[in-house]
C-alpha cells in the first residue's frame, strides 16, 4: 500500500461507511483536490480534530465491514476526517487479523484451528472446506485462533461484507454446515440459545448463571423480575465508599488471570485528583478455550450493564466502554440491544434511575489481537493505536486510558459484584476458601461428555470439575488455564481449584479455562499449535517475546516426533529461550508462552 496521503480516491461505498460513522462530511473534506492544504495541516503539526483518534478503530471496523477489506483510497479517506496520519494508521489496520489491507472477497470463512477445535478435527474440516470452496467460490477461508466456541468444536465463523454485515456460526461444524453459512447465511442453522453452553442449567446452586436459560436476554422487564437493578438500587443507598468497602469485604479477587483484589483496585481510582476517571470492561476473552464471558453476555446481557453501571458510580467514572472481542457476533448484538433500552428506560444516561448520577457505555470492538486482553494493549487499542502494552508504572489506576485513572474489569468480574451487593459482603465471603471467596466459572472442553461453562465454589477439586464435565476414560492430561496455563496428570487432579491451591500446585487457574486431553490427542502436535500462537499472537514490541517465540516453534517443530538424546539440545535451547521470555517481556503474553511447554516437558514428560 502506498502511503502517501490522498492518492487514491475512495469508492462512493467506502465513503458512505465512514460518514455513516462520523457524520456527513463537511464542505473541507469536498472537491476536486483530495489532497488540499487544510487536508494536510496534521504533517505541519496542526491539531484539527486530534481528540477523533479514538475513532479510528471503529473507522476500521465500519470499512472492513461495508466492504469486506480497506483499499488505500478507504484509509486515505478516513484518515483525512480523523486526522490521522496515514503511515499510523496503516500500522493500526495491519495489526488486527480481522482486517485486510489486501482485496479478498466479500465472504470470509474463519476456521479455528486452536487446541479444542483441533481434537475435534479441524485439520480435516480445513481441508474438506478448501476443496469445495477453492478460487472463484467468492469465499475467503481464513484458518485462524479460537473463536470461543469451544464447546462446540469444532467451529467456523462466516462474515459476509456489507449493508448490514451478516454473520452465521457453524458449531460443530461439518463441511456442508460451514459451506452453507459461507455461501448463504440467512439459510445456515440458528446458533442454539446460551442456555445450551451450560450444562448445570436450572441447578438452584448457580449464582452467576442462575439466570441464563430463564430470563430472556432481549427483555428488560424479565430481568428486572428476577432480580435485576435491585444491586444498583443498594449502591445509591450505601453510596461510592460503601460499595467499595462490600466489595473489598466479600474479597472479591479478578476473574481474568491476574487475582487482583477488585476492592483495592477500585478504590485507586476512586481516590485519584485526576478527572475524568473510566471504566473499562475488558470482554477480550482471547485465551485459547475460554469462553464463559460469551455465554454471560450472550445470555445475561443486562448484569453486565448493570454490574458496569455500579463499578463506574464507585470509582467516580461518568463513560464506560464495554471492549468486546471481535469474533463474538451474538454476544456483540445482545450487548447493544440491553445498552440500547437500558438508555431509553433512564437506566444508562444523564440521569441513571433519577439518582442525579449520570453514566453511559460505549461499545468497541476488538478485531483479532489477543494481546489486547492486556490491559494497557487495549487501552491504546480504544485510542486509535496498535495494540501494544506498555511498562507500568504508573498503573492505570492513576493514568489508564486516555492518561486518566482507569479502573478494568473482565465480565466475570463484574457480575459477581450483583451477588455481592444483593447478598451482602459477608454471605458472599462465606462461599469459597479464605483466600478465594465466591464460586468460579469454568470454560470446560476436550474429551468431556458435558463440554461447557461450569460454576462451582471455590475449593471444588480439580476431579470433582471434570466429574461434572463428563470426563472420558483414558484421561492423558488436562491443560489448566489455556494456552498461558499449565498441564497437570491425570494423578493430579485432587488440585484445589484456589488461586492458592494452584499455585501451591505449581500450575495457575487462570481464567478458568479447563480442557482434558484423551491418549488419542498427540501431545507434541498441540504443543506446537500452542507454539504457533504465541507467535502469531506477539506484538513484537520487545525483543524477548518477538524473537522467543519464533524461537520457541522452530524447536517445537524440530522435535514435534522426536524424544530423549534426539531432542536433548533442542530442549535445553526451549528452556534458555523460555527463561528469557519469562523474565524480560515487558507483558504477559511473552511472560506466559513457555509456560504450557515447560509444564508438558516436566510434568508429562513429553519427549522424554
Amino acid at each position: 500500500m502506498d502511503l502517501r496521503f490522498g492518492d487514491s480516491r475512495p469508492t462512493d461505498e467506502e465513503r458512505a461507511a465512514v460518514d455513516t460513522l462520523l457524520g456527513p462530511a463537511t464542505s473541507a473534506w469536498e472537491g476536486a483536490d483530495e489532497r488540499s492544504d487544510a487536508d494536510l495541516r496534521w504533517a505541519r503539526g496542526g491539531r484539527v480534530a486530534r481528540e477523533r483518534r479514538d475513532l479510528l478503530l471503529p473507522g476500521l471496523h465500519a470499512l472492513n465491514d461495508r466492504i469486506g477489506w480497506i483499499s488505500e483510497g478507504a484509509l486515505a479517506y478516513l484518515c483525512r476526517r480523523l486526522t490521522v496520519p496515514p503511515a499510523q494508521a496503516y500500522g493500526v489496520a495491519s495489526f488486527y487479523s480481522m482486517f485486510s489491507v489486501e482485496p479478498r472477497p466479500r465472504t470470509v470463512l474463519r476456521v479455528c484451528t486452536d487446541l479444542a477445535c483441533a481434537t475435534a478435527g479441524a485439520a480435516q474440516l480445513c481441508a474438506g472446506i478448501e476443496s469445495r470452496l477453492g478460487p472463484g467460490s467468492g469465499v475467503a477461508v481464513e484458518r485462524g485462533p479460537c473463536l470461543g466456541l469451544c464447546e462446540r468444536a469444532p467451529a467456523a465463523l462466516a462474515v459476509q461484507a456489507g449493508d448490514p454485515v451478516r454473520t452465521a456460526v457453524a458449531a460443530p461444524a461439518t463441511v456442508e454446515r460451514a459451506v452453507l453459512a459461507a455461501s448463504s447465511p440467512d439459510s445456515a442453522a440458528e446458533e442454539p440459545p446460551a442456555t445450551r453452553a451450560v450444562p448445570q442449567a436450572g441447578d438452584p446452586s448457580l449464582i452467576l448463571l442462575r439466570r441464563v436459560g430463564v430470563v430472556s436476554p432481549s427483555d428488560l422487564d424479565d430481568y428486572r423480575a428476577h432480580g435485576g437493578y435491585t444491586a444498583l438500587r443498594r449502591a445509591f443507598a450505601i453510596g461510592p465508599a460503601g460499595v467499595i468497602r462490600e466489595v473489598t469485604d466479600a474479597g472479591l479477587a479478578g476473574r481474568g488471570g491476574a487475582a487482583s483484589p477488585t476492592g483495592r483496585k477500585w478504590l485507586g481510582t476512586a481516590s485519584s485528583p485526576d478527572h475524568p476517571h473510566y471504566l473499562v470492561c475488558n470482554a477480550d476473552e482471547s485465551e485459547p478455550g475460554s469462553f464463559k464471558d460469551r455465554v454471560l453476555m450472550e445470555g445475561d446481557p443486562y448484569a453486565l450493564v448493570e454490574a458496569m453501571t455500579i463499578a463506574a458510580y464507585a470509582v467516580g467514572a461518568h463513560h464506560g466502554y464495554l471492549y468486546l472481542r471481535g469474533e463474538y457476533p451474538r454476544a456483540l448484538r445482545h450487548m447493544e440491544h440491553a445498552i440500547g433500552q437500558a438508555r431509553a428506560r433512564g437506566l444508562l444516561g444523564d440521569d441513571v434511575l433519577g439518582q442525579g448520577y449520570a453514566f453511559d457505555i460505549e461499545v468497541r470492538r476488538g478485531a483479532g489481537a489477543y494481546v489486547c486482553g492486556e490491559e494497557t494493549a487495549l487501552f491504546h487499542s480504544i485510542e486509535g493505536y496498535r495494540g501494544e502494552p506498555r511498562t507500568t508504572p504508573p498503573f492505570p489506576v492513576e493514568k489508564g486510558l486516555f492518561g486518566k485513572p482507569t479502573a478494568t474489569n473482565n465480565v466475570e468480574t463484574l457480575v459477581n459484584v450483583l451477588p455481592v451487593l444483593t447478598r451482602g459482603a459477608a454471605a458472599y465471603a462465606a462461599t469459597g476458601t479464605p483466600g478465594s471467596a465466591g464460586t468460579k466459572l469454568y470454560s470446560v472442553s476436550g474429551s468431556v461428555d458435558r463440554p461447557g461453562v461450569h460454576e462451582l465454589p471455590f475449593g471444588a477439586t480439580l476431579g470433582e470439575l471434570l466429574k461434572s464435565a463428563g470426563v472420558r476414560d483414558r484421561l492423558r492430561a488436562v491443560l489448566l488455564g489455556g494456552a498461558a496455563g499449565g498441564f497437570v496428570r491425570p494423578d493430579e487432579l485432587d488440585i484445589p481449584l484456589t488461586f492458592e491451591g494452584t499455585r501451591q500446585a505449581g500450575t495457575a487457574l487462570g481464567a478458568g479455562v479447563v480442557m482434558a486431553f484423551d491418549d488419542t490427542v498427540p501431545l507434541p502436535r498441540l504443543l506446537l499449535r500452542i507454539a504457533e500462537f504465541f507467535r502469531a499472537e506477539s506484538c513484537g514490541l520487545c525483543v524477548p517475546c518477538r524473537v522467543g517465540t519464533v524461537r520457541q516453534e522452530e524447536a517445537l517443530r524440530r522435535i514435534a516426533d522426536r524424544s530423549g538424546t534426539a531432542a536433548a539440545d533442542d530442549l535445553a535451547l526451549l528452556r534458555e529461550v523460555g527463561r528469557a521470555m519469562r523474565d524480560a517481556s515487558v507483558c504477559g503474553l511473552g511472560q506466559s508462552a513457555w509456560n504450557a511447554v515447560e509444564s508438558a516437558v516436566d510434568r508429562l514428560g513429553v519427549y522424554a
